[in-house]
């Protein structure tokens, strides 16, 4: 058992959860019960999640998702409605880290998803106003693009998108886990890295074709699960409790 002030607490300054400017109301965003023993890990803040992390009586849930945004209608109704008395009801606590769970450089999704496709960190990538979200990284032997696309398929349950009109064998990648638009897959060309690789697509076949280059689109929800799952190990060991994942795909 814990302290949920102890638990927002640390992650507030593990994640630098402040430090980093979002569209996301990072941090706790519902309070629940002052005591947690079970913590349940998603990547999105959905009803259904919700709900079964009632049936395993959790007492946090971690996101990468939250509920509140900035952009977005902060009216008391609709899905906001329905899910702040599910949690209500329960006196569960909702943690979201967005940005912050992107660019950390242990257990980010960026920085995770390197790790994964077996690459190290060389330099940063991916700017975001005055500061960036991701890294290229570097393979210690040229890899082939096919082989990581099947990696994703086989590990994390993704249909890749493969645009490969460049080498077939690759020593370096970019990376932008979720979606980075046309900003970032071009930061990514001119960088002249091997390969980019990033979660949502974009219309950029005739660009990739024409400048022969390398493009994987592995889906949102795949490269961005990395980060909290990578975060479940560190919680367990600050404060001793078993956390659960709840996998719950979106197929994009």
């Amino acid at each position: 058992m814990a302290k949920l002030k102890k638990i927002v607490k640390f992650l507030d300054k593990y994640l630098q959860t402040k430090e980093t400017e979002d569209k996301s109301w990072n941090g706790l965003q519902i309070e629940g019960k002052n005591n947690v023993e079970k913590i349940i890990f998603a990547q999105n803040a959905s009803i259904d999640i919700f709900k079964k992390a009632t049936h395993e009586k959790a007492d946090l849930i971690i996101v990468h998702h939250g509920l509140f945004w900035k952009n977005r209608n902060p009216s008391f109704k609709n899905q906001v409605k329905e899910s702040i008395e599910i949690l209500s009801k329960n006196k569960t606590s909702l943690y979201a880290s967005h940005l912050p769970l992107d660019l950390h450089k242990k257990v980010g999704n960026n920085a995770q998803l390197l790790k994964f496709v077996g690459a190290e960190i060389k330099e940063k990538f991916g700017r975001h106003n005055e500061s960036y979200i991701s890294w290229i990284g570097e393979f210690k032997k040229p890899i082939s693009p096919k082989e990581i696309a099947k990696k994703i398929k086989q590990e994390l349950n993704a249909d890749c998108k493969l645009l490969l009109f460049g080498s077939p064998k690759i020593k370096t990648i970019a990376v932008c886990s979720g979606g980075g638009g046309y900003g970032i897959y071009f930061e990514a060309l001119e960088s002249k890295v091997d390969l980019y690789l990033s979660g949502d697509t974009v219309e950029v076949y005739t660009s990739a074709k024409d400048e022969k280059f390398n493009v994987i689109f592995a889906g949102h929800y795949a490269t961005e699960t990395l980060g909290v799952k990578a975060l479940m190990p560190i919680i367990k060991k600050k404060f001793k409790i078993n956390p659960l994942f709840i996998d719950d795909p979106t197929g994009l």
